[in-house]
């Protein structure tokens, strides 16, 4: 079909679109073309785009529920031909009014997958036994505690400068958008970052880095990603055990200890309460898997 053949090169070097969307907007659109051609018994023209009614789309999406598609694959299809009918708005003066106000099912929040306390502390005590040198173990213990132990992201473990020392009881954050946040250190946290700065061969001066590779640059968090892969595998734990996943933890660990939805938002930087509330869907999970596995008729 040359007008899909015209529509998927727009997007592959005009938009840019990545080779798997080109490919997955490809198979869609192949799709929706063979169904309108059995739908409205006729071949499929480009005029025939400027007369579709919203119902005729909406019996496409059912066909492909039906086919057993998920949700985000619905709201990818339905992604896939309003595209094309961006394209051909743009390109063919073929406007629908009618294509802009459909609507695919909405998606659920992705639930974060944070790692178990026995699981975080393996993480963090098993660190210290895969590094060459005593002050890069210090290192690595100290980051991977300031996530767990303060619920801080990666970037912004690694943006602190040793104007940070000595590390306080409250710690000054600068988080998404240059927001600053004060999060508690407890004692965990401020003893494993005092012990690598104790250690650290680098100078810690007000503008130079707080954590330091091995070369003497700021640390990259590519660097502690990989430490962490190493742990995973020592471990036998799976790919969703990653940095980020202790920062999960600090949060759903203080919410199923009580602690107020409001405060863990404030703790851990987020603009909007809704981001923070999926930290009780997590818990709920949790709740209802120990119910199914411990309850006599679970």
């Amino acid at each position: 079909m040359e007008i899909l053949a015209a529509f998927l090169e727009h997007i592959g070097r005009e938009r840019r679109l990545s080779d798997n969307t080109v490919e997955a907007y490809g198979h869609d659109l192949r799709g929706f073309f063979t169904f309108l051609e059995g739908h409205l018994d006729q071949a499929v023209g480009i005029k025939m785009f400027r007369h579709l009614h919203a119902s005729d789309i909406r019996a496409f999406l059912a066909s492909r529920r039906r086919d057993g598609l998920s949700d985000a694959s619905i709201a990818r299809v339905l992604s896939a031909i309003k595209a094309f009918y961006h394209w051909l708005d743009h390109h063919h003066g073929i406007d629908n009014p009618e294509i802009a106000f459909l609507q695919g099912p909405k998606r659920s929040a992705r639930l974060p997958r944070p790692v178990s306390v026995a699981v975080a502390r393996d993480m963090i005590g098993t660190a210290e036994a895969f590094a060459e040198e005593p002050w890069v173990a210090a290192r690595d213990v100290a980051v991977l505690t300031l996530l767990y132990g303060g619920g801080l992201r990666i970037s912004e473990a690694l943006d602190l400068n040793g104007d940070a020392l000595p590390l306080p009881e409250r710690l000054r954050v600068k988080g998404k958008g240059g927001k600053v946040r004060i999060v508690p250190m407890i004692p965990a946290v401020r003893e494993a970052v005092h012990a690598y700065a104790r250690l650290c061969p680098y100078p810690l001066t007000a503008q130079a880095p707080l954590f330091y590779g091995v070369r003497g640059k700021r640390l990259q968090p590519a660097i502690v990603q990989k430490g962490v892969q190493i742990l995973r595998g020592a471990l036998g734990l799976p790919d969703t055990a990653t940095p980020h996943a202790l920062r999960h933890a600090f949060a759903t660990h203080l919410l199923a200890e009580g602690a107020d939805l409001r405060a863990i938002q404030t703790l851990l930087g987020h603009a909007s309460l809704s981001t923070t509330q999926v930290y009780t869907g997590v818990d709920s999970e949790r709740l209802r898997a120990v119910h199914a596995s411990a309850h006599p008729r679970g």
